[in-house]
């Protein structure tokens, strides 16, 4: 395994952007989290966590052309890269052995 770890956060964006395709910006990203998590999601966090994770390698993005409306601005779509794929990977697999055995613990079923 990697010795870089990934965040909750991180790992909760990254996976929204490969759910939801290559190149995504990043409203799309807020609202399948906060779809899927049931919790909000500041557009803030979500830019400053692409930041971070672009810096880091792991996600790219690029500009594409100003929206046709009046005052349309570009916007940056981001995508998910091989090697933040497979930190992903690692991370799951990390929190899986965590997981792994714990029933009798937590009370589950």
């Amino acid at each position: 395994m990697r010795r870089e770890s990934l965040g909750e956060f991180e790992q909760l964006v990254m996976l929204a952007i490969l759910r939801l395709g290559a190149d995504v910006y990043g409203v799309p990203v807020v609202e399948e989290i906060e779809q899927r998590t049931s919790r909000s999601v500041s557009r803030a966090a979500v830019y400053i966590a692409l930041r971070r994770l672009e810096s880091k390698g792991l996600v790219s993005s690029r500009m594409a052309d100003p929206t046709p409306e009046r005052g349309g601005r570009a916007k940056r779509y981001f995508r998910v890269e091989p090697e933040g794929v497979e930190l992903l990977k690692d991370s799951r697999v990390a929190l899986l052995s965590m997981w792994q055995d714990l029933e009798p613990v937590l009370g589950e079923r």
